[in-house]
């Protein structure tokens, strides 16, 4: 290499290094200590509150199972909902061995999930993140068996009255089927999945 090109290359390196890091980065700052304050329907549940709207910026994934990790170790709760939410938020960010190994804390027993397929909806979910075709069919074809209950709706805070399909979480299970090979995220997203509520 000539002795003249040199100079010139460290001077581009040195210049590009001395610019700016213009790159997006999202505002992932929450307050913990009111975080903390909240108790778990505040900090789980509300919709528009708790660790939902951090959840919500694109980018702030890891941040928010976080949030929700710290939450449950200040609290000492160990609600499957908790780890379940937890999960997600860390296969939306990539983590997906992290993400498995918080899904597998939320199995039910047989008694308490015979009326409604949870673990089936947990396997089916493992099966995607693994990558593994045939567990996912094989857990949406055990969910569909699920006995649909007389009454299935519930309430919202308004009094609106919604009947749900069924069974529980089969529309997710089909839409990772019809997206097959993207990313959670992605295939968790209203692209992919059916409306809950009929």
């Amino acid at each position: 290499m000539s002795s003249d090109i040199l100079p010139g290359m460290i001077a581009t390196l040195l210049l590009a290094l001395a610019q700016p890091d213009t790159a997006y980065r999202p505002d992932c700052s929450y307050d913990l200590e009111a975080m903390l304050a909240l108790d778990r329907d505040d900090f789980d549940q509300d919709m528009n509150g708790g660790w939902r709207p951090l959840g919500q910026i694109e980018g702030c994934e890891e941040a928010t199972a976080e949030l929700i990790r710290e939450w449950r170790y200040e609290k000492r709760d160990h609600s499957t909902i908790l780890y379940w939410h937890e999960g997600q938020m860390r296969a939306y960010a990539g983590q997906t061995q992290q993400a498995i190994a918080l899904f597998k804390l939320t199995y039910k027993s047989a008694d308490d999930d015979a009326d409604f397929g949870w673990n089936q909806y947990v396997d089916g979910t493992i099966a995607f993140l693994e990558r593994d075709r045939g567990a996912l069919d094989a857990a949406i074809e055990r969910l569909k068996g699920v006995p649909e209950p007389e009454n299935n709706s519930f309430t919202r805070p308004d009094g609106t009255v919604i009947k749900m399909r069924w069974p529980p979480n089969l529309n997710v299970l089909e839409g990772f089927a019809k997206c097959w090979g993207k990313p959670y995220k992605e295939a968790y997203g209203s692209d992919c999945t059916a409306p809950l509520s009929m």
